[in-house]
């Protein structure tokens, strides 16, 4: 079972303020906090549930849906077996960090290690918005083609780790992986990339090990 908040966004918030308060909660819980953004149907949900079944093997995993309406990947994400619930934004089209903060006072975080805040489906908005997230997880599908970093480029600036989902797609689509790596790198030379199917699993061993290092780097940091 899971729950259903409506965390609608509060105009009178002060965003920065409200992302640092977030860092401070996690910080004293030692919860690291995944921001997982992405377009509609780049794979976002089909990927957080292999991370997921990867992360519950070393960690307490809770797990934040956020959409405008629906609770169709709540409900997928519950019989995984980790804590979820499901975030209704009102007609917003991403998370602030104080929606972030309520969402995670209903998820009860402490008894968890890892939390994953699967934003809203959009390539602008959710960049915009600082949630306090320890780690800005992109993903960007082969189908979508390798120019977006040229017309969403606030996505690619803000990102941690670039996920080329769909690779087993490769084939179908024109999609050059080097020319996507060279326009991100101009906009942000600190990306990591990795290349993956959330189909087939293929490429996420090294995905894994990349995130678990820095959970693990940030959580012994005293």
């Amino acid at each position: 079972m899971y729950e259903i908040f409506e965390t609608k966004e509060r105009l009178s918030a002060d965003n920065t303020l409200e992302a640092q308060k977030v860092r401070n909660t996690l910080k004293e819980h030692r919860v690291y906090l995944i921001n997982l953004m992405a377009s509609p149907g780049a794979g976002k949900t089909t990927t957080l549930v292999r991370m997921i079944e990867e992360l519950k093997k070393d960690y307490r995993v809770g797990v934040m849906e956020a959409d405008v309406d629906s609770d169709v990947d709540a409900k997928t994400i519950s019989n995984l077996g980790v804590k979820v619930i499901q975030l209704h934004t009102g007609g917003s089209c991403h998370m602030t960090a104080d929606m972030t903060a309520r969402g995670m006072e209903r998820l009860n975080i402490e008894d968890l290690d890892v939390v994953i805040l699967e934003n809203i489906g959009n390539l602008v908005c959710p960049a915009e918005f600082d949630t306090g997230a320890n780690l800005k997880l992109v993903i960007l599908s082969i189908p979508e083609g390798d120019d977006k970093p040229l017309k969403y480029p606030l996505m690619f600036q803000v990102g941690d780790i670039l996920l080329f989902n769909k690779i087993d797609t490769k084939a179908i689509f024109d999609f050059d992986e080097e020319r996507c790596k060279a326009h991100v790198r101009k906009l942000n030379p600190d990306m990591e990339f990795y290349p993956i199917s959330a189909k087939t699993g293929e490429g996420f061993c090294d995905m894994m090990n990349a995130i678990c290092k820095r959970i693990e780097a940030w959580r012994n940091v005293e």
